[in-house]
């Protein structure tokens, strides 16, 4: 499933065409996805102007000049590509429908934006923008791991008593938004801190060397386009590239990269997914 930096590379790709932009046509080629799609949802986007596209942990957030938001969440093999954009940025002609358009964007200016889902574990909503926080998908979530507001005294504070593994509760959208598998077995690794270690007995030090390592993992992460594993793509199709920069994921077995470190990269399954780590210098 697509994270954090996934979704905000697919943000900034759709930035352009759509923030500013008049929705000339929407198209809902089923009646759901993972839920049903709101009532009359192609005739309430059509001729809605995108005033802003923002992202909540792993959501977008489409603001409309008509008062309402649309909300949008790729699940695990959802894609928003743009095509036949008049500005030349996304060179692609409008390819032929495929199977799984779900849902299809007609732009103001000449693009379409095409969100295809093979699983149709994505889903799409529709709330008033005023207290579009409020909505039961957005109210659960912690404070976002790039913001202000996410800092050493919120972590160490989250922490205290905590008897879940520090894996566990750092994939916990209500502790902070928007962090998944990868993006937490590899901050964990340049924290130097076992995935296994119950969160509560952390050191408040130890801990506080989480937050950078989460920043800076993600700030690269988005830099590199986010990871294709298997289905993501990016906006204008190109695949994202920080899976080349993996220090543990997915390197079972593999000599760990920490200069001077002897050890090896082991694999455990922790609540039914796997976490990767070096148990040499993690600890």
């Amino acid at each position: 499933m697509p994270e954090l930096p996934e979704v905000e590379t697919v943000r900034r790709g759709l930035a352009p065409v759509m923030e500013g932009m008049r929705i000339e046509r929407a198209e809902v080629n089923r009646p759901d996805l993972r839920w049903p799609f709101p009532d009359n949802m192609a005739g309430r986007l059509t001729g809605q102007r995108v005033l802003q596209l923002r992202r909540r942990s792993k959501y977008l957030l489409a603001d409309l000049d008509g008062g309402e938001t649309l909300l949008i969440h790729l699940g695990m093999s959802g894609r928003m590509v743009v095509s036949g954009d008049a500005l030349g940025r996304f060179v692609h002609d409008h390819p032929a429908p495929e199977k799984h358009d779900h849902v299809v964007f007609h732009m103001e200016g000449g693009a379409r934006i095409t969100f295809n889902d093979p699983r149709r574990f994505g889903a799409m909503d529709l709330m008033p923008t005023a207290g579009a926080e409020a909505h039961k998908l957005l109210a659960v979530l912690g404070p976002e791991p790039l913001g202000n507001a996410f800092d050493e005294h919120l972590l160490v504070a989250a922490f205290r008593g905590r008897n879940t593994p520090v894996k566990a509760a750092l994939l916990d959208q209500g502790i902070v938004a928007g962090l998944g598998n990868i993006y937490v077995c590899e901050a964990l690794f340049r924290a130097g801190v076992s995935p296994r270690r119950k969160a509560g007995r952390i050191s408040a030090a130890r801990v506080a060397a989480l937050v950078p390592a989460i920043r800076t993992v993600l700030t690269e992460a988005i830099a590199a386009g986010g990871s294709s594993l298997r289905d993501f793509r990016q906006a204008d199709g190109e695949l994202g590239y920080f899976q080349h920069s993996f220090d543990v994921y997915g390197r079972e077995t593999q000599p760990c990269k920490r200069p001077g470190c002897t050890g090896h990269v082991r694999r455990i399954v922790q609540s039914g997914r796997s976490s990767f780590y070096c148990p040499a210098c993690q600890r």
